[in-house]
């Protein structure tokens, strides 16, 4: 039984039960508030460095809950103290607040019908990554744990943080910005888990060491010569060009790089360039991201990177402008493989040893790997999918599609509480 729990909770309840009973029907109680939560936060969605409404929920909530908060932490963060009455560690809990420029298609009750600026356009906005169910499952831990102030052999520093999906251009943010400004200073361990559309409800996946890749977005600016489309041996085409070096940068991967050690990827999302069918335009933006998991690797694909863009527009008489990295630019997602050997135990029994998964990494990435570099981490996926939706049925995150189990967020509440009281348990008793 944990020794926390089973203080904390003796006078409150008559018959015995295990530390692990107190847990869920602690998450049990909750998990209407989580729901209510969740909803509003995804009805009224925010884009990276502007989530002030979130922000201003969560600050509210936290200081009513008799904690130090500490607001526009790295813009728009929120960072929550609770103070247990005995020494211990310092255990960080993070959870991230941003949404997306994603126009929602699922029919929900709580449908996003939010827009907002995104570089200087109108956009929609949703929580197609989750993040609404982040905020409000650590936002139930922190009412859970602030009623066993008296019990706690620590303290645990709650971080809502802004712009994990990567600031505006031009702008810092998230959690890099966060470690800048102090926020890990006096951490002993972090925690954090992200929901999956993919992963069905009731499963916890992790894995040792690198869980998710390293990121560094980028810009290409194309600038060739305007013509009439009648006439492109007037103009220098950027048009021609950015599809001749989509081309060639696949190449990379493919044929540059030794993908029996380690995977990569070059993704180009996004090309703007021209407003007429009859105008060879005089400028072309494209952007997109860079994944890898190996650190030479990355110095490697870099460099490729710039040698293909900056030929082959010099091959057709244009010229390249390159910014690599652009937006973000965050390291691998590493878990601690002590710390994640040490809390393997928990994980199983808050969510059965079936229900824990070892997984091989993936080409995702988390601006939480920041916080894992100053102190020891675990990164943890929680599932999300509906059980009686088919395995062969995929949703992807980033989409309009998404779609998560609500039922799903308990695990997630259990979680951060079992991994926080175990921990502080285990260091009470060295």
């Amino acid at each position: 039984m944990n020794r926390l729990l089973s203080v904390f909770f003796f006078a409150l309840i008559v018959l015995p039960a295990s530390g692990q009973q107190l847990v869920d029907q602690i998450a049990d109680a909750l998990e209407p508030k989580v729901i209510e939560w969740r909803r509003d936060f995804h009805q009224h969605p925010e884009l990276s460095n502007r989530e002030f409404r979130t922000a201003g929920i969560v600050a509210e909530h936290l200081a009513s809950l008799g904690m130090e908060v500490t607001t526009e932490v790295a813009h728009t963060g929120v960072i929550g103290l609770l103070k247990g009455a005995h020494p211990g560690p310092t255990v960080a809990l993070r959870a991230d607040m941003d949404a997306l420029p994603v126009k929602e298609r699922v029919d929900l009750d709580f449908k996003s019908e939010v827009t907002s600026l995104y570089r200087g356009e109108e956009v929609p906005v949703m929580h197609a990554c989750g993040h609404d169910t982040h905020i409000a499952m650590l936002m139930g831990a922190a009412e859970a744990l602030a009623g066993m102030r008296e019990d706690l052999h620590g303290t645990v520093k709650f971080i809502f943080q802004p712009a994990e999906e990567g600031s505006p251009p031009g702008e810092e943010g998230g959690a890099e910005l966060m470690v800048k400004e102090g926020v890990m200073e006096g951490v002993d361990v972090v925690f954090g888990l992200h929901i999956g559309a993919g992963t069905y409800v009731g499963t916890i996946e992790y894995k040792p060491m690198g869980m998710m890749a390293a990121v560094d977005d980028f810009r290409i600016v194309l600038k060739g010569k305007q013509a009439h489309g009648s006439a492109p041996w007037l103009g220098i085409d950027p048009i021609v060009t950015s599809a001749q070096i989509i081309n060639n940068l696949q190449t990379i991967v493919s044929r540059s790089l030794r993908l029996t050690k380690a995977a990569a990827v070059v993704t180009i999302g996004s090309i703007h360039g021209g407003v007429r069918s009859n105008i060879i335009p005089e400028e072309l933006e494209m952007l997109g991201t860079i994944r890898t998991f190996d650190p030479e690797m990355r110095i490697q694909l870099h460099k490729r990177f710039r040698t293909i863009v900056n030929s082959t527009a010099t091959s057709n008489g244009a010229i390249a402008e390159i910014q690599l990295p652009y937006s973000a630019h965050y390291p691998v997602t590493y878990n601690d493989p002590t710390l994640t050997d040490q809390m393997l135990p928990t994980l199983k029994r808050t969510a059965g040893d079936e229900n824990v998964v070892q997984i091989e990494a993936v080409t995702g990435a988390e601006d939480f790997s920041f916080f894992a570099r100053e102190a020891p981490g675990l990164f943890l996926f929680l599932g999300g999918k509906p059980l009686d939706v088919p395995a062969d049925v995929k949703v992807s995150h980033h989409t309009p599609d998404f779609y998560i189990d609500e039922s799903g967020m308990k695990l997630g509440v259990r979680t951060l509480l079992n991994l926080t009281l175990d921990y502080m348990d285990q260091a009470s008793m060295q």
